[in-house]
């Protein structure tokens, strides 16, 4: 079969369409973007008219991917970890509606939060539904995986949730495929109540999925993604979750692991053979990328005294990735801690591009603020968050998606004025309009930018849902329409950009300000097409 050098992302998104997938649904988040950007360049996804559009949150990628599955399709919904915050209420429920078509969401973990506001594992999210989960060891997995899950999620007729971290998704290696598998065949339910949760049905879905649990457990024991490997010397088992099984090898490439190991990229756990593990060794040294999640569930169940190491403990960090030397750390191996960063190597924080619109905005923005001080600009998640940064120190907070407009409507209800919101075109489409609607509603005094650069830059150049929209919409949740300015951020327009700004800033209710001008690198990518 065909062989190629593919990211994980890539490889999972290959092994999807090769799985019969019909549809992909997302919103673009590092580190899970590459996934979709895949299918929307793929052959065989054109061939087949596959849908692969963005949406304009998780919540609705989420949604919308439980309805191709409803209708019997393959399906699959991508977004970065804390995206499934924003897409919980329809994940969680999905455990009860359950799936009719196949359907994996796909969750890009950041551990060592390179790209992101917070760390946190997706493992506790498939936990706390009591939905199965997986988690590729390497590329060749995450191809093979959505095949495998697919056909688990038919069976049990469950969402799968996929999870991967950084540095698999952003690391490439050889992938060979398998064969292409058709699409299926478009079939409603054949329980015509199975996606209405009214308590009454409600209660009895979540019976069915109680009673389902010991059966996803017999298929994690049984999982040929899961492996037992013995050893000869039991004073230790290592439990290897995921990627963490590489970095365990990547110190054994020359000899073989003395100890057992317990590979497991396939959950709920598989308790018979943890407790094999449990009966052989002395004691346990859970690898995991993430939180300890493992580690925390084996200090619950086994109950015997036994002695497990890992994150908890300080064996292993208990925040950050893990990588092959403190693997080797854990396991008293000689490692290579590798060299010291020259002193004459300066870090270099990102900044806003040269040619940025943002800047002549933020510039905009201080010199009205003079006056007041620092304080009063509540920021939002984007490219534009690098107005925190010097030479502008423009912006005080960042929290999540939208939280710039109700951040600043909180802060002009406890008396803060001038109280000022900074979201981007996207952000704005994703979690930003019910802030709005909330702000007319309570009638705050806020001056809220949209910072309309016509694509969601931080991401790489997607669309969004709004564009071409905002003053419309804006218009629709109430804002008068004289107090929705349309600015051009550049040098030659500053003194009248500063003076609208002063005179929205000075009206007392909801004003929004939409500093409009194409992100430079897209200017600049329209240019190169013309040529």
């Amino acid at each position: 079969m065909e062989k190629l050098l593919l990211l994980g992302d890539e490889a999972f998104a290959q092994g999807a369409l090769d799985a019969g997938l019909s549809g992909a649904f997302g919103y673009p988040g590092t580190p899970s973007t590459e996934i979709i950007e895949h299918i929307q360049k793929s052959d065989l996804a054109k061939e087949r008219h596959i849908h692969c559009e963005w949406s304009a949150n998780e919540k609705t990628s989420m949604e919308e991917g439980l309805g191709m599955s409803y209708a019997g399709k393959r399906t699959i919904v991508t977004m970065k970890h804390v995206g499934l915050n924003v897409a919980a209420d329809p994940y969680m429920n999905s455990a009860l509606t359950g799936a009719n078509g196949g359907i994996i969401v796909a969750v890009g973990d950041d551990p060592s939060m390179h790209s992101s506001q917070n760390e946190q594992d997706s493992r506790f999210y498939a936990k706390f539904a009591m939905l199965p989960a997986m988690e590729p060891s390497d590329q060749q997995e995450a191809y093979d995986i959505p095949k495998y899950a697919f056909k688990l999620s038919e069976k049990y007729k469950l969402p799968v949730l996929f999870r991967i971290p950084t540095r698999l998704c952003h690391s490439r290696s050889g992938v060979t495929r398998t064969e292409v598998l058709p699409e299926n065949e478009l079939s409603l339910p054949k329980d015509p109540n199975q996606f209405m949760l009214l308590p009454a049905i409600a209660r009895k879905r979540y019976q069915h999925l109680l009673e389902i649990q010991k059966d996803l457990e017999k298929e994690s024991e049984e999982s040929p993604f899961n492996k037992y490997i013995d050893g000869k010397n039991k004073s230790l088992g290592i439990i290897s979750c995921g990627i963490s099984y590489n970095y365990l090898m990547e110190n054994y490439q020359e000899s073989k692991c003395e100890y057992p190991i317990l590979k497991i990229s396939q959950y709920p756990i598989p308790r018979k053979l943890i407790e094999k593990m449990a009966d052989e060794c002395d004691e346990i040294l859970v690898l995991e990328e993430g939180m300890p999640i493992v580690e925390e569930m084996l200090k619950g169940y086994l109950g015997r005294g036994l002695v497990v190491k890992g994150r908890l403990d300080g064996t292993l960090p208990r925040a950050g990735e893990l990588n092959a030397n403190l693997v080797a750390k854990a396991l008293q191996l000689t490692f290579k801690d590798g060299k010291n960063i020259p002193e004459i190597v300066a870090p270099r924080p990102p900044a806003l591009c040269v040619g940025c619109p943002h800047r002549d905005t933020y510039l905009a923005i201080n010199e009205v603020l003079k006056p007041f001080g620092q304080g009063h600009v509540f920021g939002d998640i984007g490219c534009y968050t690098l107005g925190f940064q010097p030479p502008f120190n423009s912006i005080n907070t960042c929290i999540d998606m939208g939280a710039s407009i109700t951040l600043a409507v909180g802060a002009a209800t406890a008396g803060l004025f001038p109280a000022f919101g900074v979201i981007g075109d996207s952000t704005f489409g994703h979690s930003g309009m019910t802030g709005l609607a909330d702000a007319v509603d309570k009638k705050s005094n806020v001056v809220i930018f949209i910072l309309d650069n016509s694509t969601t830059a931080m991401t790489g150049m997607q669309d969004n849902v709004l564009l071409g929209k905002l003053e419309q919409v804006c218009m629709g949740i109430g804002v008068e329409k004289e107090h929705i300015r349309v600015i051009t951020p550049l040098k030659n327009k500053h003194d009248e950009n500063v003076k609208i700004i002063e005179e929205e800033m000075n009206y007392n209710g909801v004003s929004v300000i939409i500093p409009r001008r194409e992100c430079i690198h897209l200017f600049a990518k329209k240019k190169a097409m013309k040529k």
